[in-house]
C-alpha cells in the first residue's frame, strides 16, 4: 500500500510498514527534533506544517493515511481533557479524518493511548467513532500490548483500522503476538476488542500481557529487566525476542555471573532504600516507559546492590528501534540523552506495526 504517514514523530510508523513491503509517499511533522531526527534516518525531512493548514491538494495519492495523534489529552498521565477549547491536540484525530475524507483515501490506522477507550466514560471513543461513521468509513480496533510482540515491555495501546465504505474490508484483528501462544492462564486478562459497524459493536474477547511513554525525557517513570547471566559492572540490554539480557566482557575480563535484574519505578529518589521503592520482582515485565528519564534498574550481584537509569540504546531495543536510531540530528549532532527518552517514550513499538502491516498485505 502507498501510505501517508501524519504525527510522523521519528518514523514508527514508516518504519515497520516500510519493513513489512509498504511504501511511504508523504510524511509531516511539526516539531523541528523529531523531524530532523526521522530526516538523519530516512534521508528525507517531513513536511513541517501545522496539520490544520495541510490542504487535500496537498497530499500525493495513497491508499492509507496513519498516524498516532497526540495522546497526552486521553492519557492517564495527562490531564485527560479529552477534546477541549483550551487544549486542542485532543481535536488533531479530527484533522487526520478530514484529510482521509476530503482526499478519498480509502484506508486509515491510528495509533493511540489505552485510556482513550475509557475517558469520559467511553464518551470520547464514541465520539471519533461516530465522526468516522459519518464521514463513511466502518472501523475495527484492538488493544495491543507490545510485550506480546517480541519486546520485554508491557505497553498497552489501541489500534484502530477504518476502512471507506465501497472497499475491501481487511481482516487485521483480532491480532496475536509473537509470544501469544506463551501467555499463561494466570496472565491472561480481559481488554476491550472491537469492531464498529454503522452504530454498533462487535466485541471480541483477547488476552492482553508493561509500556514505554513520552515521559522518559520530561522527568516520569518505568522500566525493563529480567533474571540473566551478565558480566559484572557493564550495561545490560534487552533482547528482542524475550524476557533476556545480553552483556558484553568487561576490561577485567571477569567471566559472566548470575545477576538479578528487578526494574525500578523511580531512580531519582536515591535516599530512598530499595526496599521503599516501587520495585518489580526478578523477571516480572518492566514498567511502561514514558518520556520522562526516571527509569531504572536494581541490580543484585550477590551482597552487592546498585540502581541505575535505564540507557537510551535500551529504550531504542524496547521499542524494537535499531540500535542509535534517535543519537544525531540529520546534521550529525548528537541528540541530547532527556530528547532521546523523550522520543523512545513517545514513538510506537516497531513490531507491533509489522505485525498489523503483514495482516494488510493479506488483502492488499
Amino acid at each position: 500500500m502507498r501510505f501517508i504517514e501524519l504525527f510522523a514523530g521519528i518514523g514508527a510508523f514508516r518504519l515497520g510498514l516500510e519493513n513489512t513491503g509498504h511504501e511511504c509517499v508523504w510524511a509531516n511533522e511539526w516539531l523541528e527534533k523529531p523531524r530532523s531526527i526521522y530526516a538523519r534516518n530516512f534521508g528525507e525531512e517531513p513536511d513541517g506544517r501545522d496539520i490544520a493548514t495541510v490542504q487535500p491538494r496537498d497530499l500525493p495519492d495513497a491508499d492509507l493515511l496513519c498516524g498516532g495523534f497526540p495522546c497526552a489529552t486521553f492519557s492517564v498521565a495527562g490531564k485527560r481533557s479529552g477534546f477541549s477549547l483550551d487544549d486542542t491536540r485532543g481535536t488533531l484525530a479530527f484533522e487526520m479524518f478530514r484529510l482521509a475524507r476530503d482526499k478519498g483515501i480509502p484506508y486509515i490506522l491510528f495509533e493511540n493511548v489505552a485510556g482513550l477507550l475509557n475517558h469520559d466514560s467511553g464518551r470520547t471513543f464514541q465520539i471519533i467513532l461516530g465522526v468516522l461513521d459519518a464521514m463513511g468509513y466502518d472501523a475495527q480496533w484492538e488493544l495491543l500490548d507490545s510485550q506480546n510482540f517480541g519486546v520485554p515491555q508491557h505497553r498497552e495501546r489501541i489500534f484502530l483500522v477504518g476502512n471507506l465504505r465501497g472497499h475491501p474490508r481487511p481482516k487485521v484483528f483480532p491480532l496475536g503476538g509473537a509470544d501469544e501462544e506463551n501467555v499463561g492462564a494466570d496472565e491472561e486478562q480481559e481488554v476491550e476488542v472491537a469492531q464498529w459497524r454503522r452504530g454498533y459493536f462487535r466485541p471480541y474477547r483477547s488476552t492482553g500481557v508493561p509500556t514505554l511513554t513520552a515521559n522518559m525525557g520530561l522527568g516520569g517513570h518505568n522500566v525493563p529487566f529480567v533474571t540473566g547471566r551478565i558480566p559484572r559492572d557493564v550495561d545490560v540490554f534487552p533482547t528482542l525476542d524475550g524476557h533476556y539480557w545480553k552483556g558484553i566482557q568487561n576490561n577485567q575480563g571477569r567471566g559472566a555471573v548470575r545477576s538479578v535484574v528487578r526494574p525500578v519505578l523511580d531512580v531519582n529518589r536515591m535516599n530512598k532504600s530499595p526496599n521503599g521503592r516501587m520495585i518489580k520482582d526478578d523477571g516480572d515485565p518492566m514498567y511502561t516507559i514514558t518520556a520522562q528519564d526516571r527509569h531504572g534498574v536494581h541490580l543484585e550481584d550477590g551482597e552487592e546492590s546498585r540502581i541505575r537509569k535505564l540507557t537510551p540504546l535500551e529504550c531504542e531495543r524496547l521499542q524494537g528501534l535499531p540500535d542509535g536510531w534517535t543519537e544525531f540530528y540529520a546534521g550529525g549532532t548528537r541528540v541530547s540523552d532527556s530528547e532521546r527518552y523523550e522520543r523512545c517514550g513517545r514513538t510506537i513499538t516497531i513490531p507491533v506495526v509489522e505485525a498489523i502491516g503483514r495482516r494488510l498485505h493479506e488483502f492488499w
